[in-house]
């Protein structure tokens, strides 16, 4: 449609492509169509078929194959369940029009055959009266016959109808009242078809059973509507007025009978502001649905399960429904909610849905209409939960020490009832730390009807924008968040921090992230999952399938709060970077002058790393031996710190185009002394980092990068850079000789090591890789 909007001139060879796409669109539908014929004839044979497939295959592909099948059932189902929903209101409305529509059409039937009676008895008398216009003596002969003619018994029985209908419903003998309606109406159509009663008697008889009819039909009415009826009387009244030809009536009279009833036992419960919202809900609950579970009862009893009858029932049953979560809402929840009471919310929640889940058995599915109609409130008492962890985490940032310890005895038990049974796993965190997961745990004890509401994602998202609040302030903790803080006047976070001035602070930071983003809060999250009692295998294999089905979201989940604690790593590692890299003042400890400087000294140096590089190690070092207090059993996380902090200060150097720039176009070129401390720096970076075991593949093919572009700005000059360079082992020598020294180790017999030991021999091989990677 959007080519026919612009010009079809310039755009012919776009339709030819979306007269091709629907070609082969077609094509597809039709191939489609092919394969689905073999299931729609007769002589399909599902257990031929299923055993053609799974000849080939083995035990876990037929497991894998069947519980793909389990989640087309339930995913069929579901689509089923909402289309059926989606289009039920007017399919209950359409019904309720039905059979009002044939409510009118017999009453308009019963009017005209009153009123074809009438028309009839009026013709009998002008025939009668035209007769009389005869000789007068024949008239008179026939008016002597009439009134010498005995009347029949059915004449009889017709004239005395009315006075027994009297008695019949004067002493309220239904049933035998209506066996006399039907036997007149009987006798009525008998006399019409026969002629066996005058016109002015058949007149007068179907007038009176119109008339007896509608007696009867108001007096079962106003009986139906009596408080004292209830029972087997109120299905027999209920069921007579059925009888009588008025059903829709009789079914509405039947559901307002059980309205009146529950809603004259709500009166003596009265909510106020000191009652338990749990114990209203359970009362309120009781009442409404085991009023609802009998109105199914009883038009169950007498109606069966006709389709317009059971439709408006379905739509009564819905109406009280949400009159009842309205209640609930406004004097149970509403307060809750606002107060971000979760467990008192999700409470009540699960009372009203275990009193409305019984009507299941009677074909009445309304736990989705109170689902609809709670989630608002349980949605606010989520969300003012969240806030309040976020608010309260915030508090004590402020005044943290940045200092891990065990846990607070007050916080033990509730925290041990979070972990496996057995397990005496005692997290060390900041004190600010220790709050957040506290509260996170008490949360998530809250939270075991949000999955039945499909709320399950939506706390894991609020928890984790919670987390990555807290993250935020813990960013805001660092030294360097000082001169960024408009990095933060957009997102809303703009809270006092306790600042963490020492390293060891400062690591602590990322302990607490670490630690709340790998484990603690995975493992509270796992109490999503639907509570489910195992009694037998079956019950096992369900479980391990729900399991199966939260894996992709939790493990997405948890690799966005890993992501986050990523970007306070960043930070940590930006910040000693930066410290490295510039003094106080502002000028660089990393430019190329220091190595352009070298040639033209007189004096020769003494060749030993730069003193850039000696701080990176000692400070790497530092860094290293308080992590190892930090993280016990997450030393990964270590290790990948220190592997980031190192690649930032060589991406740094690899990034500077002002070194670069003073290295390959200065007005003084780069002499063989700087060449060869510039690649003793590198050289000894890669050793300390692969002997601490942080020396990353892209730190390893930035360093030779590096190494290759010093060595081709070296040999603009004419030189071979090589010629000017020294073997590999010295470099190696050398860098050992700085670690020792620097790290306070002695001077082994053999120099500083063994040169044939594999650390040396992978360094050497980094070189000479290097070497051969600038050559080439």
């Amino acid at each position: 449609m959007a080519s026919g909007k612009s010009s079809r001139s310039s755009r012919a060879s776009a339709g030819l492509v979306s007269k091709g796409s629907a070609g082969a669109a077609q094509d597809a539908d039709s191939q489609l169509e092919d394969k689905l014929k073999g299931f729609r004839t007769d002589r399909f044979d599902p257990d031929g078929y299923l055993q053609s497939k799974c000849q080939t295959m083995n035990e876990k592909e037929i497991r894998h194959v069947c519980s793909y099948l389990l989640d087309l059932k339930k995913a069929s189902a579901e689509e089923l369940r909402i289309s059926v929903y989606s289009n039920y209101a007017s399919f209950i409305r359409t019904s309720k029009e039905i059979s009002d529509l044939e409510g009118e059409l017999l009453s308009i039937r019963n009017l005209l055959s009153t009123q074809a009676a009438l028309i009839h008895g009026l013709a009998e008398g002008v025939h009668v009266d035209s007769l009389s216009t005869g000789p007068e003596g024949s008239a008179a002969h026939d008016s002597s016959d009439v009134e010498d003619r005995e009347p029949t018994d059915i004449e009889n029985w017709a004239a005395e109808l009315p006075d027994i209908l009297d008695v019949l419903l004067a002493e309220r003998r239904v049933d035998e009242a209506l066996a006399a309606l039907d036997e007149g109406e009987h006798v009525a159509a008998e006399a019409k078809e026969k002629n066996t009663l005058s016109p002015a008697a058949l007149m007068s008889l179907q007038t009176a059973i119109a008339e007896h009819r509608q007696k009867l039909a108001d007096q079962l009415a106003e009986a139906a509507c009596q408080p004292s009826t209830r029972g087997v009387e109120l299905r027999a009244a209920v069921s007579a007025l059925k009888r009588l030809g008025d059903g829709p009536r009789a079914h509405t009279l039947l559901l307002n009978a059980h309205y009146q009833r529950f809603q004259y036992n709500m009166q003596s419960l009265r909510p106020s502001s000191t009652s338990y919202g749990g114990a209203y809900t359970a009362a309120l609950s009781q009442l409404v649905f085991s009023a609802i579970a009998q109105a199914a009862s009883d038009s169950l009893a007498v109606f069966g399960d006709e389709p317009a009858y059971a439709s408006e029932l379905v739509m009564w049953s819905t109406k009280q429904t949400e009159a009842f979560a309205l209640l609930v809402k406004r004097h149970a929840l509403a307060s809750s909610a606002a107060a971000g009471g979760l467990r008192a919310a999700a409470e009540c929640v699960q009372i009203a849905l275990g009193h409305c889940s019984l009507l299941e058995a009677r074909g009445l599915a309304l736990c989705p209409v109170l689902l609809r109609l709670f989630r608002p409130s349980v949605e606010q008492a989520l969300n003012a939960n969240l806030k309040r962890i976020e608010e309260s985490t915030a508090a004590l940032a402020a005044a943290d020490d940045w200092v891990l310890t065990y846990p607070p005895a007050s916080t033990r038990t509730s925290s041990r009832s979070s972990n496996a049974p057995g397990m005496t796993f005692q997290p060390k965190l900041s004190s600010s730390a220790h709050r957040f997961n506290s509260m996170v745990q008490d949360f998530f004890e809250d939270v075991g009807p949000l999955l039945s509401m499909q709320l399950g994602g939506h706390t894991l998202e609020g928890l984790f924008q919670v987390f990555n609040s807290y993250v935020n302030l813990l960013i805001k903790a660092l030294p360097s968040s000082v001169e960024d803080d408009g990095d933060f006047e957009g997102s809303g976070n703009n809270k006092l921090v306790s600042m963490a001035e020492t390293e060891a602070q400062q690591i602590a930071l990322l302990a607490n992230a670490s630690l709340l983003a790998d484990e603690l809060l995975p493992r509270a999250a796992m109490k999503l999952s639907p509570l489910q009692l195992a009694t037998g295998k079956d019950d096992s294999r369900r479980k391990a399938s729900d399991r199966q089905n939260r894996q992709p979201e939790q493990r997405e989940w948890k690799r966005r709060l890993q992501r986050s604690v990523d970007g306070l790593r960043d930070s940590f590692c930006r910040q000693h970077a930066l410290d490295l890299i510039f003094t106080e003042d502002g000028d660089t400890n990393l430019s190329a002058e220091m190595y352009i400087s070298m040639d033209g000294s007189v004096y020769e140096p003494e060749w030993f790393p730069s003193p850039i590089f000696q701080e990176l190690f000692t400070k790497l070092n530092r860094m290293a031996s308080i992590a190892a207090d930090m993280f016990v059993g997450r030393e990964r996380f270590a290790t990948v710190l220190l592997m980031r902090l190192t690649e930032t200060v060589i991406l740094w150097l690899s990034d500077d185009q002002s070194f670069w720039d003073d290295i390959e176009e200065g007005p003084r070129p780069l002499g063989p002394l700087g060449l060869q401390q510039f690649y003793l720096d590198m050289e000894f970076t890669m050793l300390f980092s692969a002997q601490g075991r942080y020396l990353s593949r892209n730190l390893q093919q930035v360093i030779k990068d590096i190494i290759s572009r010093a060595l081709a700005a070296f040999a603009t000059t004419g030189m071979d850079p090589y010629s000017v360079l020294p073997e590999d082992d010295w470099f190696v020598e050398i860098s050992q000789e700085a670690i020792n020294k620097l790290s306070g180790k002695g001077r082994s017999i053999n120099g500083d090591r063994d040169l044939n030991s594999p650390t040396a021999s992978v360094s050497a091989l980094s070189i000479s890789s290097a070497r051969s990677h600038g050559s080439s």
